[in-house]
């Protein structure tokens, strides 16, 4: 690998108080680029453009992908990571879905385990902050043929994150717009998914939304995701969430947090979710709460749902009373080193990069 550290760092500029999440960036990126059947070596660069033609494929037919994960700094400035190998393994899953190469396993683990070390003083400390990571494959052959490109880069950028949304939100249940169909590519972290998602979720927001609950393509009788969370809901003391499929993301969250629910002894129906008993259960008042989950967001909590003419406001309940507020202390608690692992989930970065320098 090679790295190249950065003659004029940032970090000496970056207020852990006053930053904005999705546009500060760390002073590293890793880059690695693919040709002639082969992913070339990684390198660590200073963060910032790099030159590409507006021909490049990943702009004109799409294949790109992503993964979102992030980095935690405990008390003791130890800093880790959760669970990599999961956005590993799906990375790869997204790449073959849009016929790309995949990633090799030390490309990835390595070349993560480097740039985090090497700026792991951009990790803010502290209640709900950490360092949002985004690995990405995209195409950069330049030719307007519509086919497999013969070229990729991979990348790994990361911006300093703090809390998502701080408060509950309301949701419109959709019952006309579909995030994703049987046989496409729903499961997969495609580019493509969440361009096609802005534009029903800006009607949502005109009508007072901050998100949309995607259902069925087919008939809209199903929950599938909420914006670009997976979403559980709680009838009296019992957990439902969608199973996933080839139109809901495996995530990472998600599966952490049934594992934690399990834990808990919190009874766990994982299956078809209908619009229609989640009514159902706010009329008849057992529908305790509703709330989606990812990466980024950790856990949403949503205070009201809109279905076609009405509006459902949903309980507002104690922290201990909420199971998803009580599940999303017990994962951040792991991920930040507050709590014991006996999933084997937390990834330490150790400190050799900067040492060894």
């Amino acid at each position: 690998m090679i790295i190249q550290k950065s003659e004029n760092p940032r970090i000496s500029s970056f207020d852990p108080e006053n930053f904005s999440f999705g546009n500060t960036f760390i002073d590293h990126m890793l880059i690695c680029e693919y040709e002639d059947g082969k992913w070339g070596e990684p390198k660590i660069v200073p963060y910032g453009p790099l030159g590409f033609s507006p021909a490049m494929m990943g702009v004109n037919y799409g294949q790109a992908c992503f993964e979102g994960m992030k980095a935690y700094k405990d008390e003791n400035d130890d800093v880790f990571l959760f669970r990599p190998e999961k956005n590993y393994s799906r990375i790869n899953k997204s790449a073959t879905r849009l016929a790309m190469p995949e990633v090799p396993k030390e490309v990835f683990m390595e070349g993560l385990k480097t740039l985090i070390d090497l700026d792991r003083e951009w990790i803010p400390k502290g209640e709900g902050m950490s360092l949002y990571v985004r690995p990405l494959i995209f195409a950069t052959e330049e030719v307007l043929k519509a086919r497999i490109s013969n070229k990729y880069m991979f990348a790994i950028v990361a911006t300093p994150a703090k809390s998502y949304y701080s408060e509950p939100v309301s949701v419109r249940i959709s019952d006309h717009y579909s995030r994703a169909a049987n046989g496409g590519v729903g499961f997969a972290k495609a580019a493509g998914n969440y361009a096609a998602s802005f534009y029903p979720t800006k009607l949502a927001n005109e009508e007072g939304f901050e998100q949309v609950i995607w259902t069925d393509d087919t008939s809209h009788e199903y929950f599938e995701e909420s914006g670009t969370m997976n979403v559980f809901l709680r009838i009296n003391d019992t957990i439902y969430t969608p199973k996933t499929s080839d139109k809901i993301l495996d995530g990472v969250t998600r599966d952490s947090f049934l594992k934690l629910a399990e834990k808990r002894n919190i009874k766990v129906i994982v299956g078809d979710v209908k619009v229609t008993e989640v009514v159902e259960a706010f009329d008849n008042g057992t529908l305790k709460e509703v709330w989606g989950v990812g990466t980024a967001v950790v856990t949403s909590v949503f205070k009201a749902l809109g279905y076609q003419d009405r509006i459902l406001n949903l309980p507002v309940l104690s922290d201990e009373e909420s199971f998803a507020i009580s599940l999303k202390k017990d994962l951040t608690d792991i991920q930040t080193n507050k709590a014991e692992d006996p999933f084997g989930w937390r990834f330490k970065v150790e400190k050799n990069v900067l040492e060894k320098a």
